[in-house]
């Protein structure tokens, strides 16, 4: 049975999980796992992501994301591939470093970001790579350490877990780490990470059952919500083709298409090629490889086009109405 396509909707919590290539080690040594944080850090300040938790463990890796301006495959290619070619050539190896699809669940942000802070922050307790919560707290290779205040990280996001638990940072941090120890006794947590019937599953009252999908990690409204707008994006997409949009934007902009496409460091043509990028990925759901072929940019410049796309739309509301009123018409 094929694979259901990801679900790639900024603005959306995603617990994501990259595996090494027939379960091998994608980490060898500390220098491997630092190179793996550094361009993991570096590429969330870069693209606007937001990390709220994180954990390197022999063969594989888990992250708690919510992409923003970037659709998270674009930020994975380059966080994968980039790490995979420093790995390589440090170890002196060819080849396929990780599994050719990560895993990726899209979670219901209220219901469940606490709760996979947790859970992915005690796997190096739950695979003995430490032996109690007191050596957790200073485990460099997790994003605990760095919510507990021993450990410095650009680009983690601590601010958005901490407030959930006080307005003093001592006072959370307290209740933080009582949360995580409370949550050592219940072990594995399949449901976490399993097929949607496990997770998004439960019995009403009425004997019906709601909705679920193996992609998603929430409630049944919190499924339908996400299956009707996938719907409505693959309308759309199918409907406005790159070409059309190129189409709308240049006429709002009053600029030459073809200025549009061809490289130039020019405001205008710039400016343009953001909003594009922009609203082909987090609009119309367009990958960023789909977007980069036809405007002639490779993933970091269509990473760097749609943040500075967003930045332009922001800035002119009513030409960002312009243009999506004709992208809807």
């Amino acid at each position: 049975m094929p694979r259901l396509a990801r679900l790639d909707i900024s603005g959306l919590l995603q617990h994501v999980i990259v595996r090494g290539i027939e379960r091998r080690d994608i980490f060898n040594d500390d220098h491997d796992r630092q190179l793996f944080v550094d361009r993991l850090f570096s590429l969330c300040s870069e693209t606007g992501v937001h990390c709220y938790a994180w954990t390197l463990l022999s063969n594989h890796a888990h992250l708690l994301l919510m992409p923003t301006t970037t659709s998270l495959s674009l930020f994975m290619r380059r966080l994968l591939t980039g790490y995979a070619v420093s790995f390589n050539r440090r170890n002196k190896r060819s080849g396929h470093l990780f599994q050719n699809r990560y895993k990726s669940i899209v979670c219901e942000e209220e219901t469940y970001l606490l709760e996979l802070v947790r859970y992915i922050h005690l796997n190096p307790l739950r695979a003995g790579m430490v032996s109690n919560l007191e050596e957790l707290d200073y485990y460099p290779w997790t994003g605990h350490a760095v919510i507990m205040g021993n450990r410095q990280i650009d680009g983690q996001d601590t601010v958005a877990i901490l407030e959930r638990f006080g307005k003093r940072t001592s006072t959370a941090r307290k209740y933080y780490r009582q949360f995580v120890s409370e949550g050592i006794k219940s072990g594995r947590r399949d449901e976490l990470v399993g097929g949607g019937l496990k997770r998004s599953q439960g019995e009403r009252e009425n004997n019906e059952y709601e909705s679920f999908d193996e992609r998603i990690l929430g409630s049944g409204d919190f499924v339908d919500s996400l299956k009707l707008e996938e719907k409505l994006r693959d309308k759309m997409k199918s409907s406005i083709t790159l070409a059309r949009l190129l189409s709308i934007v240049s006429a709002a902009l009053k600029l030459d298409p073809d200025s549009i496409r061809k490289p130039s460091k020019s405001r205008a043509p710039a400016a343009a090629r953001g909003i594009i990028c922009h609203l082909a990925i987090i609009e119309l759901g367009y990958t960023g490889s789909e977007v980069g072929k036809f405007l002639h940019l490779g993933p970091t410049g269509v990473s760097l086009a749609s943040r500075r796309g967003e930045k332009v739309l922001k800035a002119a509301p009513v030409k960002m109405k312009e243009i999506m009123d004709s992208i809807e018409k």
